[in-house]
Order: C-alpha cells, then sequence, then structure tokens
C-alpha cells in the first residue's frame, strides 16, 4: 500500500486490480498524457475517473439519480456533464485499497483498461508484466483475472440515459427509457 501511495504521489504510473479487471492507474489530471502514451491512445476519449461518493460535486453540478447512487460503490461507470460543458466518466471503486488510496492521496485517480488502444483488455499477469511492466513504475500481481468483466458505462448527459457497455454491473432496463 505504501509503495502504491508513493508511487501515485510522485504522479507515477501503477497497473493494479481495480474492482473488475485490471487497470492502469494514475493520479487525475496530472498523468492523462503518460497513460496516452503507455496505452497509445489518441488524446479524443477521456479516460474514467475513479472518486469517493462525497466528490461528486467536485467534478459535476447535476444531481445523479438515486438509483445510480445506490449502486456505488461498484462496477459502475457514470458519464456526466463536467463543469467546463464537455463530459467526464465516474466511478466510486469497492475495492477497499483503492478506496484507501483516495482517501490517503485525497485526490481522485484516472483509470482505464490495461491494454494498447483497440485491443482487447489483458487478463493474464504474465501478458501484463510482459507488454507493460517496463512502461509502467509498479506492476501490483495478484495472479489472473480470467473473465472478469468490466465496469458498466451509462451515459447521464443524454436523454434517455444510455448504455455505452454491459459490464459487471447489472442495471434495470426500465432505467434507461
Amino acid at each position: 500500500m505504501k509503495k502504491i501511495i508513493s508511487v501515485l504521489s510522485k504522479k507515477g504510473i501503477v497497473i493494479m486490480p481495480c474492482d473488475t479487471i485490471y487497470g492502469i492507474v494514475g493520479v487525475y489530471p496530472f498523468t492523462d498524457s503518460k497513460i496516452r502514451d503507455i496505452k497509445g491512445r489518441g488524446e479524443n476519449k477521456p479516460f474514467l475517473i475513479l472518486i469517493q461518493k462525497d466528490w461528486i460535486k467536485r467534478f459535476t453540478a447535476i444531481s445523479i439519480d438515486k438509483y445510480f447512487l445506490d449502486l456505488w460503490p461498484g462496477p459502475l461507470t457514470l458519464i456526466v456533464p463536467d463543469f467546463k460543458g464537455n463530459t467526464i466518466a465516474l466511478r466510486v471503486p469497492d475495492d477497499k485499497r483503492l478506496q484507501k488510496i483516495l482517501l490517503k492521496l485525497n485526490k481522485a485517480l484516472f483509470s482505464t483498461s490495461v491494454n494498447k488502444s483497440g485491443f482487447n483488455n489483458l487478463e493474464k499477469a504474465e501478458d501484463i508484466e510482459a507488454e507493460f511492466g517496463s512502461l509502467v513504475e509498479l506492476f501490483v500481481n495478484e495472479g489472473d483475472l480470467i473473465g472478469s468483466r468490466p465496469s458498466t458505462i451509462i451515459d447521464l448527459s443524454v436523454s434517455p440515459y444510455k448504455l455505452i457497455r454491459q459490464g459487471a454491473c447489472k442495471i434495470k432496463s426500465e432505467i434507461l427509457k
């Protein structure tokens, strides 16, 4: 835990389990370009941001429906309008270690799947180490995460709400209508 916090506080990048799958994690907003370089990802697609539930108002002025708030913490990512007229993707992790990291740093974290842009996320620790180990400051190896599903993504910036990706969190279909 101390090593993870040390690396992140110095704006380093960590690969670690993030509730559902391994994630590439860095402090928001400082590590955006570094993570993009690692993934080979263009600048038009933002990364999701891990937050504490009581930080929502730091990122958006909208009131999030209680139905979605009750699913947090958990594997649910919500796209909401930010204060600049753009959208951002927020998730409140259920992972106790991630919660402690957020509290200790008192900063939000970028999180994105461990893969090169356009390819499937990597599930085997050996593959992650081989492809990304030299590109990050720390890899927290907790073995293979075979068959794990990423978070479900719902866009709340449109009406009706839009399911972007069905993942580990089940959403009642009527809430999207």
